[in-house]
């Protein structure tokens, strides 16, 4: 009998159902299979933001003095660590999915089998964000190491950098259905490296105009930096509630995107 995937039931079908019905976990099961053989190119993107942090942090910091009450390394810190969940989904999200997509045709022998599109972009954005959440872990053993972790709460700090990959992940796949050539990725860089260097990353919103610290309060990393610095350098706060249902609503309509886009894609 075949099985049933979330893409066959019916649109009326609790959503409950449909999600326990997809089959994201076997595309999951199949990123690590093919990366196995080749974690070097994961494990390469733990160290950028680990040099950021001694050549800006631990350097430059050296100048720059305290930050807030803190020095400026550990006021830092937080801020690398949350733009290193972003990168690891960014680069996922978009780079493998739009080969799939475009080049590699791999989500059209994945939908001759019960796989369907929510499957792909559910199972996509779980990989995206496992590979964002890898590249945290890395960076905040090395940040506790260096004492650069104030705080209790940076406990919490894992959990937040999931939900900042979620975010991003979701947000990633979903534009990569709108990408046409590899030229395009020139657009996404034009995005994400002002978003890096002004959402508060290496200096305090407060020294911004404020017609500036408006749209910059606008910005997704923005809020995943201020979840992330308030959980290790123990400022926690209800606020830091709605950081995180910004970046889980933001991960939530990338994928109802994606898995839009995807369907009309693929099965047109």
């Amino acid at each position: 009998m075949r099985a049933i995937s979330a893409y066959a039931l019916p649109r009326r079908a609790p959503l409950a159902r449909r999600l326990a019905a997809t089959r994201g976990h076997l595309l999951f099961e199949r990123n690590l299979m093919v990366y196995r053989r080749t974690w070097l190119t994961i494990a390469s993107g733990f160290f950028e933001p680990v040099f950021y942090l001694f050549s800006l942090g631990l350097g430059l910091g050296h100048f720059v003095g305290r930050v807030h009450g803190v020095s400026y390394a550990a006021y830092v810190a937080p801020a690398l660590l949350a733009s290193s969940a972003m990168n690891g989904a960014v680069y996922d999200g978009l780079t493998n999915v739009f080969w799939k997509l475009r080049y590699g045709r791999v989500y059209d022998a994945m939908l001759a089998t019960p796989i369907g599109p929510t499957d792909v972009a559910l199972g996509e954005a779980a990989w995206a964000l496992f590979r964002g959440l890898l590249y945290s872990i890395g960076f905040l053993v090395t940040a506790a190491a260096l004492g650069l972790v104030r705080s209790w709460w940076g406990l919490l700090a894992l959990p937040a950098a999931a939900a900042v990959g979620f975010g991003f992940a979701g947000v990633a796949i979903g534009a990569s259905t709108f990408i046409r050539g590899w030229q395009d990725f020139d657009i996404v860089q034009l995005v994400q490296l002002p978003m890096f260097l002004f959402s508060a990353t290496f200096y305090p919103l407060s020294v911004y105009p404020e017609a500036v610290q408006w749209l910059v309060r606008v910005s997704p990393l923005y809020h995943a930096i201020a979840l992330v610095r308030s959980l290790t350098l123990g400022a926690v706060g209800v606020w830091n509630l709605l950081d995180t249902a910004y970046l889980v609503a933001l991960g939530c309509a990338g994928i109802w995107l994606a898995r839009r886009r995807m369907a009309g894609l693929l099965l047109t």
